[in-house]
């Protein structure tokens, strides 16, 4: 699919993996609509780009519906989402202090995963509304993780989120596949995002060490790489990329 005249939304867009991909679809002439929580970060981005800045939690359901309106002002209408939008918190079963408290997983995974579906569902539909080119109408990307693979101690919410991401997109590409609209997910593993920016630099350089090629961590640049190969390649459907440099995580 042609990137130039595409409304695209990018659901948490406003920084790391999500403002790569905002401004490398704007680069490429998709009208970018950058969906955030962080509304002034939004729509400053969205200005330095030429885009449309939202404020939008993609657990509510009329934010998501403003993006996409405004996605559908696009010369070709709604074409395109990236869904970036996501929680990182530590999780553990158990504590000392007892077991974990239950919203602590409501809140990982109702964004990273129930997020994730209502933006999908919400976008597919406005994309299937689309008059089809050159076979298709429209792509859906997800993100997942790694760690919905190898996830490490502490990481129970955030894993069964993105595991879940991973185990729907099959059967959403296959249920879109009527509709001409494709269905991706990338697995990234450690990137240089604002949830490991707060680390000490020594604790960054120890992480990029770890992974076999490149030992260093990942660009969010090479991130909107892949998700500009996914909207350009027809071929790309169903499936789960892991962009990782080879890594596989340690237990802990």
């Amino acid at each position: 699919m042609q990137i130039e005249g595409a409304g695209a939304v990018v659901y948490g867009g406003a920084s790391g993996l999500g403002e790569a991909t905002a401004r490398r679809l704007a680069a490429e002439g998709a009208h970018v609509v950058v969906a955030d929580l962080a509304e002034e970060r939004a729509e400053a981005l969205a200005s330095e780009i030429g885009g449309v800045g939202v404020a939008a939690n993609v657990l509510d359901e009329a934010s998501i519906q403003r993006a996409i309106d405004a996605a559908a002002e696009a010369p070709r209408g709604v074409r395109l989402s990236v869904v970036c939008a996501g929680l990182g918190t530590p999780t553990k079963l158990l504590t000392r202090k007892g077991p974990t408290p239950f919203d602590a997983f409501e809140q990982v995974i109702g964004v990273n995963l129930l997020g994730t579906i209502n933006a999908m569902r919400l976008t597919a539909q406005a994309i299937a509304a689309q008059e089809p080119e050159d076979g298709e109408r429209g792509v859906l990307i997800q993100t997942a993780s790694i760690a919905a693979y190898d996830g490490q101690i502490g990481q129970v919410a955030y894993s069964a989120s993105k595991g879940g991401v991973v185990g729907l997109t099959l059967p959403v590409a296959r249920e879109l596949a009527a509709q001409l609209i494709r269905v991706v997910t990338i697995a990234p593993g450690l990137f240089e995002t604002p949830m490991l920016a707060g680390l000490p630099q020594e604790a960054q350089d120890s992480l990029g060490a770890s992974v076999p090629h490149p030992a260093r961590l990942g660009k969010p640049a090479e991130y909107a790489d892949l998700v500009e190969h996914i909207v350009t390649n027809p071929m790309l459907n169903g499936e789960v990329i892991r962009l990782d440099g080879s890594l596989r995580m340690a237990p802990r």
